[in-house]
């Protein structure tokens, strides 16, 4: 279901109507070689002064990592692991949408939706299917079991081209609930990590029938400007908030991908080194990180080859506009919720999150893990969904 552009890049070929059409991941032959040739034919730009990490990616890093895609990362081993899951196209909102759809064997298995954020794709949560589609394989219990549906938000991966405005967060999270009753699921769950947590928070809020709640790895709550606020805070509390202060400082991506995410397009769609690079929330160059370099290139190499850095970067554009609108901030959420709150992650402010999520049923602290659990502590948050929604089902 994929037909290629004159430039080679592969595009989803959006279906009429409401029919799910079997999809196959295979990138051209072509495609990768072109890769390969960019790869070897990159301009670098020259190192910051002294390689300070405060200026952002180091050249070093960012040339160290683009070696290792050239010569050593194999592309066709990701993908042939990639395609071995059931995956499907549909058309939701005049939208085509890419989905994994996986289900278990277990009679009495629950319907759940996983949504990824940004720099990731679907393939976060390879890693979690298994455990979550057949517990008893992996140490769970046979009541445990999930039906598994992994969408690519729409801009991202095989869920492009997007040809029209709107595909933020709310409209995302509705498109979720027109797909889980296409595919015959009265009843169903939802977990989000990144913006998979924006999608998550607006399903609760939207609160369709049948949902019977949603799992996040962030809740972004923040002092609304009134002073008393800061009196429910806990040493914790605080402690989040100079973790957010710290965020702040590397997250210029979030401010021109939602103002000016056309203009960067330009460059990323051009330069295999550059779309690398500007992944610097999940690749984190000059900061330790738990995920590998194939994890982190797998990411990049969807990226690259489905010509998304430009659409995926509208969604920050597309919630920016819709979060200015009137009466936007006082929306709250009343669908049952839980947190996951890993260690090297935004920190979730309870006292705040209360405000605006007033049924957070479950909420757990991790020692270890980061923004990017799904890939680097799976079990750990498959445990957590476990018991999240064991009083849900």
């Amino acid at each position: 279901m994929t037909n290629n552009e004159p430039n080679g890049i592969p595009q989803t070929t959006p279906l009429a109507d409401e029919r799910i059409a079997p999809f196959t991941l295979a990138i051209p032959d072509a495609d990768v070689a072109d890769l390969r040739d960019r790869l070897a034919r990159t301009r670098y730009t020259t190192e910051a002064p002294g390689a300070d990490p405060a200026y952002g990616a180091s050249l070093t890093a960012v040339r160290a990592m683009a070696e290792y895609w050239q010569h050593e990362f194999d592309w066709r081993a990701v993908e042939t692991r990639l395609a071995a899951f059931p995956q499907f196209l549909t058309t939701v909102d005049g939208q085509p949408i890419h989905f994994l759809h996986v289900r278990s064997a277990e009679p009495g298995a629950f319907p759940i939706v996983l949504t990824h954020g940004w720099p990731g794709s679907f393939a976060e949560f390879a890693d979690m299917i298994a455990p979550l589609v057949d517990p008893v394989a992996h140490g769970g219990r046979a009541e445990d079991a999930f039906h598994v549906v992994v969408p690519s938000v729409p801009g991202y991966a095989f869920s492009a081209p997007v040809t029209e405005s709107g595909w933020g967060s709310a409209r995302v999270a509705a498109a979720w609930d027109t797909l889980m009753k296409r595919l015959g699921y009265e009843r169903y769950g939802a977990h989000g990590g990144d913006g998979g947590s924006l999608v998550g928070r607006e399903l609760g809020i939207l609160a369709p029938e049948g949902l019977v709640g949603t799992h996040v790895l962030q809740l972004f709550s923040f002092p609304s400007g009134d002073p008393t606020e800061f009196e429910k805070l806990g040493p914790k509390d605080y402690e989040a908030l100079e973790i957010l202060k710290d965020f702040g400082e590397i997250s210029a991506f979030a401010t021109l991908q939602s103002t000016r995410p056309q203009t960067l397009a330009h460059a990323l769609a051009d330069s295999p080194v550059g779309q690398l690079a500007w992944n610097e929330l999940m690749a984190t160059f000059d900061r330790p990180t738990a995920l590998t370099r194939d994890q982190i290139l797998t990411h990049v190499s969807l990226y690259w080859f489905t010509n998304t850095a430009g659409s995926s970067a509208r969604q920050y554009k597309e919630d920016a506009r819709f979060n200015a609108g009137e009466g936007v901030s006082e929306r709250v959420n009343h669908t049952p919720t839980g947190v996951s709150v890993f260690k090297n992650d935004f920190h979730s402010i309870r006292p705040f999150a209360e405000r605006d999520n007033d049924r957070i049923v479950f909420w757990k602290e991790h020692e270890v893990g980061g923004h990017f659990a799904a890939m680097e502590v799976p079990d750990i948050l498959v445990a957590d969904l476990r018991e999240f929604f064991a009083p849900l089902r």
